[in-house]
């Protein structure tokens, strides 16, 4: 059953601006521009809205309900960030051990220094590849769907754009990437990339499972995420929403099941970086968890010190993404937000450009799924939908003026 909804204002929200957030992304859907969206936002433990407008697979005329189910790809790094420092706290390894330490495909890494994907030159990596640069993407690895540079295309000739090999697995994954050459010397800058699956792997590894099965086992089982999985199971896939992409003509959302149905097949490589689909109702119970310093409902995942230390910027020299990052459509604007180990952290809210609290953390997918968590006002949003990519509409800096906005105690 979905958290019960309270009155708005008993938790600081103006009942009549918190419905702005409807009325605004209803026109996304109206006019053709998104299928539907499903928004749950809460304050002080409490759900202070849930709203479904639209439709889950326009095709077959299927709302969205409280129970549809979304592909969530990169909002399943935190999960994996979760997983590991999960880990971490039971002494498996240090932020600072080498990855090689556990995957040693990793020993002798190179970076690409010039020349083309044909014949590119590269040099031995000035430093080793740390566990904290997978966990805050300074790994110098990076995603072939980038198109940004050599390194890019030699990922894509490799066959990692969109996805993996069929048959794949986290490890020959993991050492496939070994085997390409690095953007930048680890910890040096920051490259959002397949650092979390990399991690995914690190984490099987340590503990002895597959991703798979300490995902479930140990979060999402203890949480009650009952819907939240890397495969389609029971009835998930009925629920499944359909995915959609714009037409590049005129930007109404055409469905694509060539990549949506790529969840619903047999699954060998548990991506740790963006394999997973779930619920609004299971990635809030994450989140408040998150909020709550690592603990819901009597289960305690990790430490409060430890979520403040991974929702604490780490970029080197405590510098923002536009000073650090290389330039690309990742899932956050850059100006004003850090890093952490597993999420933006939100350094500078006027650099920024939003509404928004210093200290926020969060991330997105890429069709167009959002969340945060704001302990300054004890806010967490989640937002789902199935636009492919997620860099099309400016939603997630939309949904935010619009929820701080309605916000009045």
């Amino acid at each position: 059953m979905p958290s019960e909804v309270v009155d708005p204002a008993s938790v600081g929200f103006d009942p009549q601006r918190l419905a702005q957030v409807k009325t605004h992304f209803a026109k996304y859907v109206d006019d053709g521009r998104l299928p539907g969206f499903q928004v749950l936002v809460s304050r002080k433990g409490q759900v202070a809205y849930r709203e479904s407008y639209g439709k889950r697979d326009i095709e077959n005329d299927l709302p969205i309900e409280d129970d549809t189910v979304f592909r969530i790809y990169s909002m399943t790094k935190p999960i994996t960030s979760v997983a590991a420092m999960m880990l971490y706290e039971e002494g498996a390894f240090e932020l600072t051990d080498a990855v090689s330490d556990y995957i040693p495909a990793y020993a002798d890494l190179k970076v690409l220094t010039g020349g083309s994907s044909l014949k590119p030159v590269t040099r031995p990596a000035a430093t080793k590849m740390r566990i904290s640069h997978l966990l805050n993407h300074t790994s110098g690895l990076t995603y072939g769907f980038h198109h940004v540079h050599t390194q890019d295309e030699l990922y894509r000739q490799a066959g990692f754009e969109w996805g993996v090999p069929p048959g794949s697995t986290a490890e020959k994954i993991a050492d496939a990437y070994a085997q390409l050459p690095l953007r930048f010397d680890p910890g040096t800058k920051w490259n959002y990339s397949v650092s979390t699956d990399v991690l995914g792997r690190l984490v099987e590894v340590v503990s002895g499972q597959t991703l798979a099965e300490f995902f479930q086992q140990r979060i999402f089982g203890p949480l009650g995420m009952k819907d939240s999985s890397f495969a389609v199971r029971g009835d998930l896939g009925d629920r499944l929403a359909a995915l959609y992409i714009p037409n590049p003509a005129d930007g109404t959302a055409v469905r694509n099941d060539a990549f949506g149905d790529a969840v619903r097949g047999e699954v060998t490589f548990f991506s740790g970086g963006g394999g997973l689909i779930s619920t609004t109702e299971d990635y809030h119970r994450f989140t408040q968890m998150l909020l709550r310093g690592g603990e819901l409902d009597g289960v305690r995942l990790l430490g409060n010190r430890t979520i403040r230390y991974m929702a604490t910027n780490s970029l080197p020299g405590d510098q923002d993404l536009a000073q650090v990052g290389i330039p690309l459509d990742a899932e956050t604007i850059y100006d004003g937000m850090g890093f952490g180990l597993g999420f933006s952290v939100l350094k500078d809210p006027v650099a920024y450009g939003t509404l928004s609290s210093k200290g926020e953390f969060g991330w997105g997918g890429a069709a167009s799924t959002a969340f945060w968590v704001d302990p300054a006002e004890e806010l967490t949003v989640v937002f789902m939908t199935q636009l492919l990519p997620s860099s099309y509409h400016p939603i997630r800096t939309q949904l935010k003026q619009l929820v701080y906005s309605a916000l009045i105690d």
